[in-house]
């Protein structure tokens, strides 16, 4: 079986969250780091090689994104992924969703992987179809919310959480699956495996390498068009009613109240 993880650079979880007014896409500088979510799918790929009911032949860490983009994938082979494929090209830049899950399974087609696992979500973006907009090109079964995982007669037997509860589906492979953060508890890397990271192979593909369309990618080749952007309106300071006489305070309080008519 080769099993392949999509991952993701994201902004770290400490950087606030902002929106570039010139390009209308989230501003990327700052710190970034490996999507989380997308550790729990690398977890998942080691403990399915580890149960010894399949055999993994390989696992291989895929992305797309700018030359940073790197440092996400040695984080992904130093948590157990055996290589990696960085797609990344100038043309790419400002897909969304849709063009985004394009150029991916065209970079899966040339890995024909038995089974592609990802996060069920990125920490900046948070669309969670992504793994369905792969699986739809890939012509594959997809499954989202995946909490439980176990390969049974060359096919997988997930569970997935639902609305009111939780679904038991059987899958045939090949197949595209997004686990939930609840699956598991991604292990550390050793420090033997961080340093070691940087001399796992990693390829290397531009849009042309992989048989990108170059109109269906990038700004231009994105279905969503993005409006003005612009910071919520600052909330005014609030009031501190300071009780250093409890009548007097209780009195301020109701006056305020009062004054709001939520009394």
């Amino acid at each position: 079986m080769k099993i392949c993880v999509l991952v993701k650079e994201v902004p770290d979880a400490a950087v606030e969250k902002r929106i570039n007014p010139s390009t209308g896409r989230m501003d990327r500088s700052g710190e970034k780091n490996l999507n989380p979510y997308d550790t729990h799918a690398i977890e998942a790929a080691m403990q399915i090689r580890e149960g010894g009911v399949a055999e993994v032949e390989e696992i291989v860490a895929v992305t797309m994104g700018p030359e940073s983009a790197v440092r996400a994938l040695h984080k992904a082979v130093s948590l157990g992924a055996d290589r990696s494929v960085h797609l990344s090209d100038d043309g790419l830049a400002g897909s969304d969703v849709a063009a985004t899950g394009y150029a991916l399974s065209k970079a899966l087609q040339k890995e024909q992987p038995d089974l592609v696992l990802l996060g069920q979500q990125s920490d900046d973006g948070e669309c969670y179809t992504i793994g369905a907009v792969v699986a739809d090109h890939l012509q594959m079964p997809s499954l989202t919310q995946v909490i439980k995982l176990d390969v049974q007669d060359g096919g997988l037997r997930c569970e997935r959480q639902a609305e009111y509860g939780y679904d038991t589906v059987q899958v045939e492979l090949p197949a595209v699956i997004s686990v939930g953060d609840a699956i598991n508890e991604p292990r550390y890397p050793s420090l033997k495996a961080i340093m070691g990271a940087r001399k796992k192979p990693l390829e290397s593909v531009a849009a042309g390498d992989v048989g990108i369309d170059a109109a269906l990618v990038g700004a231009d080749g994105s279905r969503v068009q993005c409006g003005e952007f612009h910071d919520p309106p600052a909330k005014e300071a609030g009031q501190i009613i300071e009780d250093e006489d409890t009548d007097e305070t209780v009195e301020k309080i109701i006056a305020w109240l009062d004054e709001r008519k939520l009394i």
